[in-house]
């Protein structure tokens, strides 16, 4: 085996092993920066996504078995992603353009994620729960 052919196979491994420990980029933003947008307080676990010109985070892991909300934040949103629709809790609504929309997700189970899209179903995102 050659130098350069060995050189690609370490890059490539090294690239599959950090996708594979790091989750790939589901917690990420449209900017590619890491978010942390679970969190819990009071017993009451809070997942927050922004909603314009699409949803970010796209991919949020959270706990399940505990009560949970979830935080719709706005700022100028006048495009599809306003209009939510989550088939799971039979949410649908249109989001305020400016603030946050608190919605009651109950105690989620583990395996059964809850998805949200737009009413277009162009944007979407999922909160999977382990």
């Amino acid at each position: 085996m050659n130098k350069i052919a060995l050189i690609i196979l370490t890059l490539g491994l090294i690239v599959f092993l950090g996708i594979i420990f790091t989750g790939g980029s589901s917690l990420k933003n449209n900017s590619g920066e890491l978010v942390n947008n679970v969190e819990v307080r009071d017993g009451i676990q809070y997942i927050t996504i922004n909603a314009k010109g699409g949803y970010t985070p796209k991919i949020s892991y959270a706990k399940a078995g505990i009560p949970t909300k979830l935080i719709m934040k706005t700022t100028g949103t006048f495009d599809c992603s306003s209009s939510l629709v989550i088939r799971e809790i039979g949410f649908e609504k249109v989001l305020p353009m400016e603030g946050e929309l608190e919605i009651d997700l109950g105690i989620p189970k583990i395996g059964e994620p809850i998805t949200g899209l737009c009413s277009m179903g162009m944007y979407n995102f999922q909160i999977d729960f382990s």
